[in-house]
């Protein structure tokens, strides 16, 4: 405890601190616009990390991801669209209290539940990441090609709706992380004759193609789907009272939200739908969700928050992201020279704590600015897309060739970029992409490893307690799609 107490001088430094309101107030802003994420502004502004020292980075990338959060909440409660995937189950209930004239009471209880699920997760992350560390440390090459592996099959299997187009990304993710040099041979493998492939792909640049270029993209496609812009934050706020009727909602939904956290890739989408159901499921009279209930509200935007800081509990002990967000964040560490794993807490321990304080502050940053300024951020979703997206190209190419002052990069960004946009209108989910490129390269080079240790022989990766702990989840995850549509057959025959 007292090595966490440590990094809280660093993360109240002046440049921190002004780091974590720039992007509190960025993340908010790009929340609030329908289409926008907190995976695409991180995305955007990674290539800038390189001139950055850690902790500023690594806490304006906090800003922005807890911001992000509850700006999606707006449009949604507004408009009923939701600013980002994680605030979906935020409409059921915020558009129709917003329609009755209370658009303003559903804000601020949007806006306090996000704040009060970002404080359980960042206490989460304050407590179970250290513990987690220590139980890390006693992973050698063997355990980690494991924990390699079932962070991809995770992600690419059980959380993507057709399992085949997962797997077959988290495959195309590999593939590209092993561009470059073989690292024990010096042999040059899919570089086709291009030298600047010859280091391998950097990790900013395939994140920002990616997760910045397919929603500007998808912005210049005519959306037939506008919603409603005529309700405005009127009526009366929330009271002490509203704030005390909540607090059961809060801690369901919270605990909820961080579960979901430590899941490998299950996002705050996925912890808000859950979140509202367990509170629609719990209530005495669930007819009054969808209506305008305030506790539906509170149990989407508390659990999708509580999510964000305990999705760093993997990727920061065990090197695993538990999103595509987290793996943005993993990304910036390797930026920063920083390797997520154990060791990260040993070697830079200053670092890794202040960035939990980081997450904790931001959520308190997130009420300021939510209260002051909620009407002007309410005013842009009016931006129109056609305007965006021509930004957003601008941006990502500047930041992109900024960084390595390579116009390689550059294309290489808006090919990855393009490759993303089809893909994902074909049903290809992003993050085993993400994923395979970042894990694929630690799977090779622990398995190699591991080989060599055990003079290769094949037993050796299961002989230890952990490792064949490790290799039964993986088994597990790779039987859960045919034990379903054998769950289906089932259920149609009998």
């Amino acid at each position: 405890m007292l090595d966490v107490l440590g990094g809280l001088p660093d993360a109240l430094s002046l440049g921190s601190v002004l780091a974590m309101a720039a992007g509190t107030a960025m993340g908010i802003v790009v929340g609030a616009i329908p289409g926008l994420t907190a995976t695409l502004a991180m995305a955007l502004l990674l290539p800038f990390t390189y001139a950055m020292s850690p902790l500023i980075s690594l806490g304006m990338m906090a800003g922005i991801y807890n911001g992000s959060m509850y700006g999606g909440a707006i449009p949604a409660i507004l408009m009923r669209i939701p600013g980002t995937p994680s605030a979906v189950a935020t409409t059921f209930d915020g558009y129709p209290l917003a329609r009755s004239g209370r658009a303003k009471f559903a804000m601020h209880v949007a806006l306090v539940s996000s704040a009060a699920g970002s404080i359980i997760s960042a206490l989460a992350l304050m407590l179970l990441a250290p513990p987690l560390v220590s139980f890390a440390l006693r992973f050698g090459p063997v355990e980690y090609f494991w924990v390699a592996i079932f962070g991809m099959a995770s992600v690419s299997l059980l959380l993507a709706s057709a399992p085949a187009k997962g797997l077959a990304a988290a495959l195309i993710g590999i593939a590209v992380g092993i561009i470059g040099m073989d690292m024990i041979t010096g042999a040059e493998r899919l570089v086709f004759g291009i030298r600047d492939l010859s280091g391998g792909i950097n990790i900013a640049v395939l994140m920002t193609g990616l997760f910045a270029v397919p929603p500007a993209l998808s912005m210049l496609v005519p959306d037939s789907g506008v919603g409603d812009r005529r309700s405005t934050l009127s009526g009366a706020g929330i009271r002490l009272a509203d704030l005390r009727g909540l607090v059961k909602t809060w801690i369901r939904s919270g605990v909820i939200g961080v579960v979901v956290g430590v899941m490998p890739g299950a996002g705050g989408n996925l912890a808000g739908i859950l979140g509202y159901s367990e509170e629609r499921r719990a209530a005495r009279d669930p007819s009054l969700f969808g209506k305008g209930d305030p506790r539906g509200i509170a149990a989407s935007e508390c659990a999708n928050n509580a999510d964000n800081a305990a999705s760093f509990i993997p990727t920061l002990a065990l090197g695993v992201p538990g999103n595509s967000v987290a793996a943005l964040m993993m990304g910036a560490m390797l930026i920063q020279g920083l390797n997520p794993g154990p060791a990260l807490f040993s070697e830079h321990g200053d670092v890794v704590y202040g960035f939990m304080w980081q997450m904790l502050l931001t959520a308190f940053l997130m009420l300021a600015f939510g209260f002051a300024g909620a009407k002007a951020f309410a005013q842009i979703q009016r931006i129109p897309g056609a305007l965006l997206a021509p930004m957003i190209l601008v941006v990502c190419s500047i930041g992109t060739y900024a960084a390595s002052n390579n116009m390689t990069d550059v294309w290489l960004m808006l090919v990855f970029g393009t490759l993303a946009y089809g893909l994902s209108r074909s049903g290809y989910p992003m993050a085993p992409i993400v994923l395979g490129a970042i894990l694929g390269p630690l799977a090779e080079s622990s398995f190699r490893q591991g080989m060599l240790i055990t003079r290769g022989d094949p037993a050796g990766f299961v002989s230890s307690p952990v490792s064949i702990v490790l290799a039964l989840a993986v088994t597990a995850v790779l039987l859960v799609p045919p034990g379903r549509h054998l769950y289906r057959v089932i259920r149609r025959t009998v």
